[in-house]
């Protein structure tokens, strides 16, 4: 085969998918809009530790985001380091006592989509709520990335957090 051969048919292969793409609609994609941080969703049946772990980090993240008036995954992606929380509080003229009350009001909010779903005990929830509110934002935040602590050994979480908060409850 000749190389002038191979340039047409790689040109013909290219003019039809490009083709193919327009005729199935694609000049028409527009990106699915973000979700409203503030609309309550509802939680899938959870089936094990994982699943309620993601759940709760999504409704803790929207949580947050709602008290911030951004977008769940504008504040995802803020939250994984420190210097990437510096820069989106910069851009939005967030202190960081504000983006540290949201991330808490996300947790809680996480925690109560937790127990309204039943993946979550309400006694234990109550003990988690009052914890999530004196963790240092850095915990809070690990809180929300491995969510999975809160649905496995719930009386090994409680004693691990109100050791890690030491003489931050009261007696």
């Amino acid at each position: 085969m000749s190389g002038r051969f191979l340039v047409a048919a790689a040109v013909t292969a290219a003019a039809a998918l490009v083709a193919l793409y327009l005729a199935l609609g694609g000049s028409d994609y527009e990106p699915t809009a973000s979700a409203d941080p503030c609309a309550s969703r509802e939680w899938r049946a959870p089936q094990g530790i994982e699943e309620s772990a993601q759940q709760f980090a999504l409704s803790a993240l929207d949580g947050a985001a709602c008290e911030l008036g951004v977008t769940r995954e504008e504040l995802a992606v803020a939250l994984v380091t420190e210097e990437a929380r510096a820069e989106f509080a910069a851009e939005r003229g967030i202190d960081e006592a504000e983006l540290e009350a949201a991330v808490r009001a996300g947790v809680v909010r996480g925690i109560d989509d937790a127990v309204a779903a039943g993946a979550l005990n309400p006694l234990v929830a109550s003990g988690l709520r009052e914890v999530a509110e004196r963790l240092p934002v850095d915990e809070t935040i690990a809180l929300i990335i491995d969510g999975s602590e809160l649905f496995g050994d719930a009386q090994g979480l409680l004693g691990g957090l109100l050791d890690e908060v030491g003489g931050l409850l009261p007696d």
